[in-house]
């Protein structure tokens, strides 16, 4: 994994991260643990808010940048990446997030999801996923399982859901995770290793939508019953699940696919299967795992050591020869 240094020194406080604006999102929704969880990681990194930017399109995910006393811009419906991408351009100096739900990353902003992910430019990027369009009343999503009734498919949607992990991979993305909003230890550390990375980071958060589509990931964003229902990725470490940590993951390598066990049936514990986050392979195996058949996987899916975009690399001169270069890399990637 590329890492980025920190360039900061200030002792900040989650506080120091929030703007003056009245939080206004649904009583319950996902997002307010997904806010909780930045603003302390933003602390805990401890940039200044100056060297911060949160870049956002259109739905409930895109009020973030109101919300935080950083530098923001609330463009337009699926063009966040595409105008992160230019400030990251302009300022490598810059942390940029972007921040988008799965209509704005999946449907009309799919194209831009894809180039920021296939050149790794260095920026995180966070789909808030409620599997639905929330900011319009409801209508069903690019993430929305087959058969959801909305109003505009009354009838049930009859399309399969994009699967955000299994895109992202062949965006060619080299640094994917998924967390939940809910669970407020795990979330956070995902969100570190995101910002750590050198390059593109796509991180994928499932979050719920209390008003119209309440409970669509069943169990995983229960924090008393998400132990059974996901598996907590480690590198390194054994694909071992569950409340008692009784269940395991198995690799069949004569299908390429992922099997589920209980402990108690494995003849040793050289079958469990260790996560190796480097391996392309497998993490597009753990992208096809879903429930209720399988625990989802959570954490680092896939992490890959690759030169980020940097249109810069190579060039020197003054700032109108450096942006007419950043320019001219973008049209001729």
């Amino acid at each position: 994994m590329n890492e980025m240094p920190v360039k900061a020194t200030q002792a900040l406080t989650a506080n120091d991260y929030a703007s003056d604006q009245e939080v206004r999102w649904c009583p319950g929704c996902g997002d307010y643990a997904i806010l909780k969880a930045v603003k302390s990681v933003l602390a805990d990194i401890g940039r200044s808010p100056d060297d911060v930017v949160f870049v956002a399109g259109i739905g409930c995910a895109a009020r973030f940048p109101y919300y935080l006393s950083t530098y923001g811009f609330h463009t337009i419906h699926g063009r966040a990446a595409a105008v992160a991408t230019g400030v990251k351009l302009a300022n490598p100096d810059l942390d940029v997030w972007v921040v988008g739900g799965d209509g704005d990353f999946l449907s009309i902003g799919g194209n831009h999801t894809l180039h920021a992910l296939r050149r790794n430019v260095d920026v995180n990027l966070l789909l808030f996923n409620n599997a639905i369009y929330g900011l319009t009343k409801g209508q069903y999503s690019p993430t929305s399982p087959v058969g959801t009734r909305s109003p505009s498919t009354p009838g049930g949607s009859v399309e399969a859901p994009v699967n955000a992990v299994r895109f992202a991979l062949g965006a060619g993305a080299k640094f994917v995770a998924r967390a939940a909003d809910t669970l407020q230890t795990h979330l956070p550390e995902v969100l570190k290793r995101a910002h750590a990375n050198r390059g593109a980071s796509f991180v994928e958060i499932l979050q719920n939508c209390i008003v119209y589509n309440d409970g669509a990931f069943g169990l995983i964003n229960d924090r008393s019953e998400s132990q059974n229902a996901t598996v907590r990725l480690e590198h390194g470490k054994p694909m071992i699940y569950g409340k008692e940590q009784d269940r395991a993951l198995v690799f069949n390598d004569g299908t390429g696919a992922f099997e589920k066990a209980m402990l108690a049936d494995l003849p040793g514990k050289d079958a469990i299967a260790v996560h190796d986050e480097t391996n392309l392979v497998r993490a597009q195996a753990l992208a096809q795992l879903d429930q209720p058949e399988f625990p989802v996987p959570l954490g680092v899916i896939y992490a890959e050591a690759a030169p980020e975009f940097v249109a810069s690399r190579g060039i020197s001169g003054t700032k109108g020869d450096w942006n007419r270069a950043a320019l001219k890399a973008l049209l001729n990637p």
